[in-house]
Order: structure tokens, then C-alpha cells, then sequence
């Protein structure tokens, strides 16, 4: 199987997006597929939440996308085994500007990738909740994009817009770009508003949103500040629960190969 890249994104923040990436691809790296995580969110809360401080990182998804830097010389490896790291670092904030005057400038990260020669199973991209050049490349780059959702007032507002986006991504940059499915996050089933919207986005997206939901959990929150994914911080959390199961989830929707031809 080729290398498959996910792009996790959303256009309004606060919905356990970097979270999520963190989570899916720790979680597969444990289930045994080498699994590469590109933090393309300036404020580098993915690179920190695995123990990296993005204002220490010397070479990063900065230098690849303005440096020209080849991906391979950026990526590090993590303290979880089969997990490598292409981090942000403080120079993010500025590449939106510095990525205007670039030649295909939606289309760097994705001929970056080119060059890993297959060397992991699974890409998994961090996006800022914001459509800029940055979340341009990453989708330009998947192969298909998730969506981590709240179950919330204005999550299905936030869900059309981000529709819309794929759309135009998909008649300009990236004609096979498609939607991996729908995560619903922070669940709290005692509120009847939470109910409500998760019965209408299942009604309008049915089998692409995912049976597994991520249910509000404190330790997923205190786990980043310890430089760790709940999986290391408190594994008998029920978020720790949650994100095994959408892992294996999420893998029992791809065609892989026989684990030994990746562990």
C-alpha cells in the first residue's frame, strides 16, 4: 500500500482538531504503521504535545515549504516508537506572507512528499483553523481530509463552509481530494443540544461519520501541557479509550496490508 495522507481540518478552531492528529497518529504508529505527523499549525500546539518546544526547533515544515528544504533532512523522530515529527516552529507565523511570492505556492508541500520514497504508511497534517496558503498545501498535499466536529450550534455553519472549501480545492489544486469522515468531539450526552446535533449530522453524512466519539475528557487536555499524548499520560483515561478506538476504526476503513509487512 502507497503512503496515505490525511489532512485533519476544520475552519473554526476549538474543536480537539490538533488533538486529533496527535491522537490518530500516535495511535496508529502504536497499532504498528510508521506514521509521519506535519504540524502545519503556526502555533505548533501538535509539535509541543509531543514533547517538542517549537521555539527550540532549528529545522522544520518552515524550511520545506520557504527553504526548500527536502523533507527528509526536517523530519525527527518522537519518543513513540514508528512516530516521526515534521514540527512548526515560532517562524510559521510568517509563511503565509513569505509563501504568496512562491512559484505554486498551494503545491510545495505536496511535491515535498514526493521525495519520502513511501517511507512511512501513514501522513497525518495538522491545519490552522483558517483557510490560508498553509491549509491550502495541506489539502493540495491529502489524499483525503478528516473532520473533527463539536456537537455544537455552529458546527454544521462551520461544516458547509469547510464543504465549500473542499470543493474549490478539488476543481483547482487536487481533483481526487475526498473526505475520510466525520469525528464528533468533546461529546457530552447529558445535553440534549449535543444529541440533537450529532442525529443531524449523522442524518445528512450517515456512514461517513464515525460510530466512535471522542466524550469530553479532562485528561486530553492536560496531557499536551506534559509534553505527551494521553496514551502516556493516563492510558486507563477514558479519552485514551476513545482515540484507541477511533484509531482502530479509522484503520478497519483502509486497505492495508498484513501487519508484519509494516511493523
Amino acid at each position: 500500500m502507497p503512503t496515505k495522507t490525511v489532512a485533519i481540518a476544520n475552519q473554526k478552531g476549538g474543536v480537539g482538531k490538533t488533538t486529533t492528529a496527535v491522537h490518530l497518529a500516535a495511535g496508529m504508529a502504536l497499532e504498528g504503521y510508521p506514521t509521519l505527523l506535519i504540524d502545519l499549525d503556526p502555533q505548533g500546539n501538535a509539535t509541543a504535545g509531543l514533547g517538542v518546544t517549537p521555539a527550540e526547533t532549528q529545522n522544520g515544515v518552515y524550511d520545506v515549504l520557504i527553504n526548500e528544504m527536502p523533507a527528509a533532512d526536517a523530519i525527527r523522530a518522537t519518543n513513540i516508537a514508528g512516530l516521526s515529527l515534521l514540527p512548526a516552529d515560532t517562524r510559521l507565523h510568517g509563511a503565509e506572507i513569505e509563501l504568496v511570492s512562491k512559484l505554486a505556492r498551494e503545491r510545495i508541500l505536496a511535491e515535498a512528499l514526493l521525495n519520502l520514497d513511501d517511507q512511512f504508511q501513514f501522513i497525518v497534517l495538522d491545519t490552522p483553523p483558517s483557510l490560508g496558503l498553509l491549509t491550502l498545501n495541506a489539502m493540495a498535499a491529502a489524499h483525503t481530509i478528516l473532520v473533527p466536529m463539536q456537537c455544537e450550534y455552529y458546527a454544521l455553519e462551520g461544516l458547509a463552509q469547510l464543504m465549500k472549501s473542499v470543493n474549490l480545492v478539488k476543481r483547482h489544486l487536487n481533483m481526487t481530494l475526498e473526505i475520510e469522515g466525520i469525528l464528533l468531539t468533546m461529546y457530552d450526552g447529558r445535553l440534549n443540544l449535543t444529541k440533537q446535533v450529532a442525529d443531524e449530522i449523522t442524518g445528512v453524512f450517515e456512514k461517513r461519520v464515525y460510530k466512535t466519539m471522542i466524550l469530553r475528557n479532562v485528561r486530553l487536555s492536560e496531557a499536551p501541557s506534559f509534553g505527551q499524548t494521553v496514551y502516556t499520560y493516563d492510558p486507563q483515561s477514558r479519552g485514551a479509550q476513545n482515540y484507541r478506538e477511533f484509531t482502530v476504526e479509522f484503520l478497519s476503513h483502509q486497505q492495508l496490508p498484513p501487519r508484519e509487512a509494516v511493523a
